[in-house]
């Protein structure tokens, strides 16, 4: 097995919230074992990845690295359709056009730093968080347009009551977790000095400044009229 099976399977514990030795229990082993392949010192069976993968209701595929997809469909990076180089404005507004290329740009160049970490429990629970963001003002503006709720997966009330908000917690924990592991393991992280990140991303680093100096400004704004 890889470090991203044992990475994985730890994460999917605790985005199911439940401890060690409640797990281990309902997996049928003991704490302690499982505490080995969650640390990946051992490596488990095929009968117990086909228990893990039914208990967390995911494909083998995803817990064992090969896919993002927890459904285990086969994405890969050369697959995908990427816009980012593509010139021109969005159809009706410049303002829309404006922030597309903000937001790509500096979706750029987070994903270029974190991919440098070659922490694949780091590099998902970011896109998992941002695609949480993604889902909850695409579904707002399917609504309102008259779009039809059965579109969606995600049941109404779960999605009203703040189970995407709940979930992008646990991707935020996950992702500050990982951080914190590389960080005292010494991780491979890549300089994020003012003068190195202008060198290595030149032009994209205004996006990034915008991005970062806009969200300050709006929440320094917001807390003092509290």
């Amino acid at each position: 097995m890889n470090a991203d099976f044992s990475r994985t399977l730890a994460l999917l514990r605790q985005e199911k919230g439940i401890s060690q030795r409640k797990a281990a229990k309902e997996l049928g082993i003991s704490q302690a074992l499982l505490s080995h392949y969650e640390n990946g010192i051992r490596e488990p069976g095929l009968a117990f990845v086909k228990k893990a993968c039914d208990y967390y209701h995911v494909s083998a595929d995803y817990l064992l690295g090969r896919t993002l997809d927890r459904d285990g469909g086969m994405i890969d990076a050369e697959s995908l359709y990427d816009s980012s180089d593509e010139k021109g404005t969005l159809r009706g507004s410049i303002a829309a056009t404006l922030q597309k290329k903000m937001l790509v740009n500096t979706a750029g160049v987070l994903f270029e730093l974190l991919g440098k970490t070659n922490d694949r429990t780091l590099i998902t629970s970011a896109g998992s968080y941002l695609g949480g963001a993604f889902y909850q003002l695409y579904r707002a503006l399917h609504r309102a347009s008259g779009g039809k709720e059965g579109y969606f997966g995600l049941d109404a009330t779960a999605y009203q009551s703040g189970a995407v908000d709940a979930q992008m917690r646990a991707d935020y924990i996950a992702y500050a977790s990982s951080l914190a592991q590389l960080s005292e393991k010494d991780g491979a992280f890549a300089s994020m000095e003012d003068e190195a990140l202008a060198s290595f991303y030149p032009g994209l680093m205004q996006s990034v400044t915008q991005v970062l100096h806009s969200t300050e400004e709006k929440t320094n704004s917001l807390l003092s009229r509290k």
